[in-house]
Parts: C-alpha cells; sequence; structure tokens
C-alpha cells in the first residue's frame, strides 16, 4: 500500500509539472475585464524588453508576441539553474464585434502588458424614448 501511495503520489506530482511547463511555454497568463465603456486585457510578460513586443488585430484576433531572452544569452556563462521560461511568448485573444479596435491602447509597466480596448459606440447602451399615441 505505502508503495502504490508513493507512486500515485509521483505521477500527481509528474503531471502537475507537465501540465505547468506547457502552460508557461505556449502562453502568457491573462486577465480580461470591463469598466464602463472600455475593455481591458492585463498580460504577464515579466522580463520583457517593451520595444519587442509585437501587438497586431486582424479580423477581430488581437495577437500578442514577444521574446523573453536569458541574460546569460550570448555569454559564454556557466548556466547552474534555468526555472523561468525563456524564448518566444505569444497569446491570442478572440475581440467582439462591439469593440473598436482601432483606439485600441497599449501600456507596459511592472511586467504587466494592459491592453485598453474602448466598447464601439454603436455597442454602447442607450435610452429609448417611448412615444404615447
Amino acid at each position: 500500500m505505502l508503495l502504490r501511495s508513493a507512486t500515485v503520489r509521483d505521477l500527481d506530482r509528474l503531471t502537475a509539472r507537465v501540465f505547468d511547463t506547457a502552460t508557461r511555454s505556449s502562453g502568457a497568463r491573462l486577465d480580461a475585464y470591463r469598466i464602463d465603456d472600455h475593455f481591458y486585457i492585463d498580460i504577464d510578460l515579466p522580463g520583457i524588453d517593451p520595444a519587442g513586443i509585437d501587438i497586431t488585430v486582424d479580423h477581430n484576433v488581437l495577437t500578442v508576441r514577444a521574446e523573453r531572452r536569458r541574460r546569460a544569452d550570448g555569454e559564454d556563462a556557466d548556466v547552474i539553474v534555468t526555472e523561468r521560461p525563456a524564448g518566444p511568448v505569444s497569446r491570442q485573444v478572440f475581440l467582439s464585434d462591439t469593440l473598436d479596435t482601432d483606439r485600441l491602447e497599449a501600456r507596459y509597466e511592472q511586467g504587466v502588458l494592459t491592453l485598453n480596448i474602448p466598447v464601439a459606440e454603436k455597442a454602447q447602451p442607450r435610452k429609448v424614448e417611448v412615444s404615447v399615441g
């Protein structure tokens, strides 16, 4: 029984590590939320040079691409441990037609890319008057 419990626990740890690695290497984590007439997307991009962030919108598909380099890249370094992910990072988000992507603004601060997309005026709630008679 002890051997089986240890084996199951080891398998659980291995599975968690595989999925965690896949998540970290395939894309950046994000939060999306709306405040009043603006839609925001916060994307974690720690250690990224802001000049190397590429943002495109094509047919309502927002794509963010960047590359995280290791400090020792290109140097003759004797690397001891490498746990931080490096290499290309990308994330795609499908946007609603109700967003005005022509007025999208991007800001990078403390490792977080914040995208601010206004809600299109035609999609904003409006009051309809009721006529009498």
